[in-house]
Order: C-alpha cells, then structure tokens, then sequence
C-alpha cells in the first residue's frame, strides 16, 4: 500500500544519511543534528518524526548487509531532480561536523552513482553546500 511505501522509502533515505554519518568512523552530535535537519526538510516532517526515523534508520543499517537495497528503493522511487537533492543532504550531513574527509566524499560519490545522479549534479550539488557553510 502506498503509506507503506512512503515509509519505507523515508526509511531507506534515511539509512543513506545515518550511513553518511559513519564514513568517517566518527558520529558528531552536530552530524546527528544535520539528518535530524535534512529528514525535516526532505519529508516536511516534525522534529520528534525526523528523529524517530532516524533511529529506525540506524536500526536497519546495523543490520543491512550493504547499501543496496537502500539505494535501490530510492533509485526506483525519485525523480531525478529529487535524487539530486538527496545527495545534496547527503554533502549536507557530510559537512555538518566541519570537515571533510575523504571517506564521505567517497560514500556521496558512490551513492550518487547507485542513484544515478550524473558527476556534475554531483559536482554542483557539493558547491552549494560548500558556499552555504562559508557564510
């Protein structure tokens, strides 16, 4: 039924952002804020939702084998402008904590590719992310 796919791909989005925050082996608070911040703005949800979601998500990245499935679903389920501007939360939560390295950058670029979000959507979408934080 059609809530239980909207679940379950809320889900899966958010497996992709909880996956995000462990690239570079260390989980920030300012990170766990920035998937709170992007599952908000993604699904125009409240704050108690956003972090629901988030922890069911990091539930099922515990126990997933890979990020297939996750990438598959949302790959199926978005449009292409819509796959954009998940990668671009993807930058977002990559940079909440304020540095970059280059395990995140590793992990948007293989999502993006399992999505299939071209390299300069890719591209363009870390730009923007990196022109907001330096204001």
């Amino acid at each position: 039924d059609a809530e239980k796919d909207e679940q379950a791909l809320r889900l899966a989005t958010a497996a992709l952002m909880i996956e995000m925050t462990r690239a570079d082996f260390e989980v920030t608070d300012d990170e766990r804020r920035a998937v709170d911040d992007v599952l908000k703005t993604l699904f125009s949800i409240s704050d108690e939702e956003a972090k629901s979601l988030a922890r069911l998500a990091e539930v099922e990245v515990d126990n997933a084998a890979c990020l297939f499935s996750f990438t598959r679903m949302v790959d199926q389920s978005f449009t292409q402008p819509q796959k954009q501007r998940v990668v671009e939360m993807l930058w977002r939560v990559a940079f909440a904590d304020q540095s970059k390295d280059h395990h995140e950058e590793y992990l948007v670029r293989k999502i993006a590719d399992l999505i299939h979000v071209s390299h300069e959507d890719f591209i363009k979408a870390r730009h923007r992310v990196e022109q907001e934080q330096q204001r």
